[in-house]
Parts: structure tokens; sequence; C-alpha cells
């Protein structure tokens, strides 16, 4: 039975604006939420206003946001003050996938809203481990946001040891609020969707090493053959290669050799072709 929708955060927050933050935050506000999106410094804090408020524009003209981009815009407020998220309900952090970085974000968020709940949306670090950190982990929870993540349908409810089960069944309603399916999955190295997303991408990249197909066909394989609706090297390109290599040095650890990187990957992220953000990955962008 598909979740009923609940009633969603009036005032969520946001750490970090990059692509994935910005998309969490467009979510959020094309829901008619207030949005509070916190960075770094100023110019980054300006660089996801941006990143936002492009992305809200782009809705808009294709008809995908309800009411006006100025609308959404005008619930957002950028800053670099943690203490900005005072009142909010729900903090969704989304800084690089770096476990002691994330565990400091929250420390620092814990001692600002001691009462909201805390959502990480990592692809693969351990919930427990960050968990284990705060004080109090029963209202710790992952969510795990697909890029591009208004067109993407898919969240991830990562479920630590210590998740409390009515915060698992208000996030699945706050998932169906958003127009999504949520899967529910209990913390496990690459949860679901990276640990399979990244072993499909690890062969297409072994088999493009060993010349067996070029990066296109392979593509193609995938996409006509089993209605993949991008190919996973196309996917690996968007994802950014050096996101895939840290995905897969972690699982490797935590699962074993049949993660282990091809050196193709490694050479590609040495070179500085990290996909469509640098220009060249798989494919020239």
């Amino acid at each position: 039975m598909p979740d009923s929708p609940a009633v969603l955060p009036t005032l969520i927050g946001v750490y970090g604006g990059g692509r994935m933050g910005a998309g969490i935050a467009h979510t959020f506000l094309a829901a008619g939420c207030r949005v509070v999106v916190v960075e770094g410094d100023d110019q980054s804090a300006l660089a996801a206003r941006e990143r936002v408020v492009s992305s809200l524009g782009k809705a808009a003209e294709r008809g995908a946001l309800s009411g006006t981009a100025d609308e959404a815009a005008a619930r957002l407020t950028t800053t670099t003050d943690t203490n900005d998220l005072a009142q909010v309900e729900l903090v969704i952090e989304a800084v690089p996938e770096d476990a002691a970085l994330k565990l400091a974000v929250f420390q620092r968020v814990e001692q600002v809203v001691p009462d909201a709940v805390l959502a990480t949306n990592t692809s693969s670090l351990s919930i427990d481990a960050i968990a284990a950190g705060l004080t109090a982990p029963e209202r710790f929870i992952g969510l795990h946001f697909f890029n591009p993540v208004p067109a993407s349908d898919l969240v991830e409810v990562v479920v630590g040891e210590h998740t409390a089960y009515p915060l698992v069944e208000q996030a699945r309603g706050w998932v169906a609020a958003l127009g999504k399916t949520a899967i529910t999955v209990k913390d496990s190295p690459g949860f679901a969707s990276s640990r399979l997303g990244v072993a499909i991408a690890l062969e297409a990249m072994r088999m493009v090493q060993e010349g067996v197909a070029s990066a296109e066909d392979i593509d193609t394989a995938m996409t006509l053959g089993y209605r993949h609706p991008v190919g996973p090297l196309k996917t690996t390109d968007i994802v950014g290669l050096d996101v895939r290599l840290a995905i897969a040095e972690h699982l490797a650890r935590e699962l074993g050799p049949r993660f282990e990187p091809p050196q193709l990957l490694r050479d590609k992220v040495a070179a500085g072709e990290l996909g469509r953000k640098s220009g060249r990955g798989f494919y020239d962008w």
C-alpha cells in the first residue's frame, strides 16, 4: 500500500548548497515549504542561491512548478550562520561524502536545533557510524535523494539501529508529500541503490578497460536491452567519476574486492576526467 502523504514541515534546513543540496531545496520550495540553506562562506551561499533560483526558473519554463519561480524563491534563505536554523523542524545535510565532515555538521546543528529531525543525504556512508557521535540518534535518519533531485522519483529512507520507528513512517510520508516514492533500507554499505548501481558501473568500466566494447555501446546495451533510462557509464559521468571512485573504495573496504575500482577509473580521476562537471569522463560533454 502506498504511503499517505504527511504534512511537510513548514520550515526546513539544508546544510550544503551544492548540486544535491540545491536540488533538495528546490524540491521542498516547490512543495510550498520555506527553506534555509547553510553554506560555509558568503561566496558559496551566493552560488547556492543562484543554483536554486536557476533551477526553479527552468522548472517554471517547463510547466513543472506550481506558481511562479519568484514566489518559490521568496521562501528561500541562504546563510553562513548555523544559528539561522534555530526554528526549523527538519535539517537535511548535503555536504561531501566525508564521515568526519558530516558528523561535525550534525554536532554543530544539534546545538542549535535540539528537537529537530536530522537527516543525511549520504549515498553510502554508515548511518550508525554518524549517529554514534550524536546526542539523540533516535531522531537521525537517512534521506538519500537522487540526482537531479527535482526530476527523480526515488528517495531511500535509511534506517539506523537507533532510529525511532515513528520517524521512519513520518519520513516516508514526507517523501510521498513531495510526490516521490520511498524505499526503506536498513543501514548497510551502499544501501540498496548505490550498491547495485556501483556494481553495474564498475563491471561496465572493466569491459571498456578490456576492450570488450565502447562506452557508448555498453550503455546502449543497457538502455535498449534492459530498459535503463541512462546507461551506467553516462550515469557515472553525471554523478562524477570522483564520487563513484570514493563510493567504490568505501564498498571495497566494507564488502570486499568485488567492489575494487578498475584502474581505468583511477586513471581518469587522476587525469581530472571527472565527467560532466569537468567536461570529459567516459564521454565528452
